[in-house]
């Protein structure tokens, strides 16, 4: 009993260096696609460093719930990749060690996966999701220039839609205006103009929109009369007091809601339609990508097993494999599940069965001395990887 202690301590031990370096580099991979918003956001609107932080903290929960499933796969496969490489799981054979008893260590790992995620999805993902648009809400209020997008009609001002066709980051100039303004009873006013800027007053929450060269249209609803204006310098003054509002009463998106709203909203909306399936999609959601874990786990085993020959960068490639086939059927069952087609839980818990499942029928296999047949995927990875050294040596 106390050997069998001493080898499930030895690999558990041996699952956490690569868990760890997994984790960091798989989350500084999904921060990589936010540092271009952010770097706009640094460069362009003058948004402060710990500003930029704090985002960049706040998006991390929503990351690692993705991370965290392929990092413990990451880490069970290069641990057995490791000791079957080096030997190892031979003299622990001959000792009369089988390969269902060193599932004990990788469960527990496992288990320690599913917890950390479980956590993320629950509590990390919507304290995130939220501090993140807050966070957003209060840079663009004192820079209104980063909340209006090109091409757009924005209609959070009073009485008053707006739409730019272009927006330049570095001069704040607005280019191709136009403004529909309904704040005068019975008086519709659309003014347009090739370019404007905005001038703000934070305190007040206010804006001032200077338009240049343009043209400004009024039609009077009661004498049925209409007259057009030319102008060489126009302001419009924007009130922020209804965006306030609006975004304090805006209802919260699924991914921010936590385990009781998601319960709360699916037992008092009777009606099943959109919206409804993406809630329950987004509740089993919750649970079946910490499960993942496991399954992801499983099959990890047997496939770090019978990579024997392979390098640690190929069974890295086979990971992320595995990882993508996974994704793929959970992308999949989202598309299908929020429209009804099937129940959603299948859509949500079907990647688990069919990796889990996998995952078993594979490790059956190893245990009874049966070659996987990954030879050819594993050469079909070298000779990919051959090319693209190749190309880039000669590049």
């Amino acid at each position: 009993m106390k050997i069998n202690t001493i080898i499930y301590r030895y690999i558990f031990k041996e699952m956490i260096p690569p868990f760890v370096i997994s984790l960091i580099f798989f989350t500084f991979v999904f921060l990589m696609a936010e540092m271009l918003k952010v770097i706009n956001m640094v460069v362009n609107y003058d948004v402060g460093v710990l500003t930029v932080l704090l985002m960049l903290v706040y998006s991390t929960p929503y990351f690692l719930t993705f991370v965290t499933p392929m990092s413990i796969m990451m880490a069970v496969l290069l641990t057995f990749l490791r000791l079957s490489s080096d030997n190892e799981l031979i003299a622990l054979k001959t000792s009369g060690m089988s390969i269902y008893r060193l599932l004990s260590p990788v469960m527990l790992f496992c288990l320690f996966g599913c917890t950390l995620t479980l956590f993320m999805t629950l509590y990390g993902m919507p304290w995130g999701r939220l501090a993140v648009k807050k966070l957003v809400y209060e840079v663009v209020s004192s820079n209104l220039e980063v909340g209006l997008k090109d091409r757009t009609f924005n209609d959070d001002f009073k009485d008053v839609v707006l739409y730019v066709n272009k927006i330049n980051p570095r001069n704040k100039e607005l280019q191709d205006i136009f403004i529909e303004d309904k704040r005068s009873q019975n008086v519709v006013i659309t003014t347009v103009a090739p370019k404007g800027e905005l001038v703000s007053d934070p305190e007040k929450h206010v804006w001032l929109l200077l338009l240049y060269n343009g043209t400004t249209y009024q039609v009077d609803l009661n004498n049925r009369s209409s007259n057009f204006i030319g102008f060489e310098t126009y302001e419009i003054r924007l009130d922020m007091n209804r965006a306030i509002t609006n975004y304090k009463q805006r209802a919260k998106h699924r991914k921010e809601m936590s385990l009781s709203e998601l319960q709360k909203y699916l037992s008092t909306n009777a009606q099943k339609d959109t919206l409804y399936y993406k809630m329950l999609m987004e509740l089993h959601k919750k649970f079946s990508i910490p499960v993942a874990c496991f399954a992801l786990g499983l099959l990890a085993v047997p496939l770090g097993i019978q990579s024997k020959s392979a390098k640690r960068s190929l069974g890295l490639v086979l990971g992320l494999v595995c990882f993508l086939c996974y994704y793929l059927l959970l992308s999949v069952g989202l598309v299908f599940g929020e429209t009804g087609a099937y129940p959603p839980f299948i859509g949500m818990w079907f990647p688990n069965l069919a990796m889990g499942g996998l995952g078993g029928y594979l490790l059956i296999k190893t245990a009874n001395e049966q070659q996987l047949g990954i030879g050819p995927v594993i050469n079909l990875i070298k000779q990919i990887k051959l090319r693209l050294t190749g190309r880039y040596d000669k590049a």
